[in-house]
């Protein structure tokens, strides 16, 4: 009984091993660009087969654009803050939402921080099996003595 309770779980847990992790994102208002609203995926590089969209500017270069083009901060240099925004990137590489997922108190600076995420040019589309697909990315972020960093 116990060899095979062993085999069992030893069984059980090579599948889950090698399970994979696959987020579909429920979409369900129309986004004007989107190539197929019904397969919007948040990938996970780390997953065979997943690539998820990469931006045309470096995670520094993204702080470096928010940190000299966000203007509300050079008027609030001590201003304290965290967020979150939410990119949708088509299969083209464009991206074609971008908003705030976790706003900040402000709601001049969601619209500033906005900005600078529309202005980052084409990506990369995300590919899920060799395909490009839509896909979601997420950036965290916090905001201390008026300057941003990725969390």
């Amino acid at each position: 009984m116990k060899k095979a309770s062993l085999i069992l779980l030893a069984t059980f847990c090579g599948m889950t091993a090698s399970a994979q992790l696959l987020a579909r994102m429920e979409v369900k208002e129309d986004i004007p660009g989107i190539c197929d609203k019904n397969e919007v995926y948040a990938l996970f590089p780390s997953f065979k087969g997943q690539e998820e969209a990469v931006c045309p500017m470096t995670k520094e270069g993204i702080l470096l654009k928010l940190n000299s083009e966000v203007s509300f901060l050079k008027d609030n240099p001590k201003y304290k803050d965290k967020g979150m925004i939410g990119l949708i990137i088509n299969c083209k590489g464009e991206v074609v939402q971008c908003k705030m997922s976790n706003e900040t108190r402000n709601p001049e600076l969601d619209k500033q921080i906005e900005a600078v995420f529309n202005s980052l040019g084409e990506w990369r589309a995300g590919k899920l099996d060799g395909k490009e697909v839509d896909t979601s990315r997420l950036y965290s972020f916090t905001i201390k003595n008026g300057k941003f960093s990725f969390s």
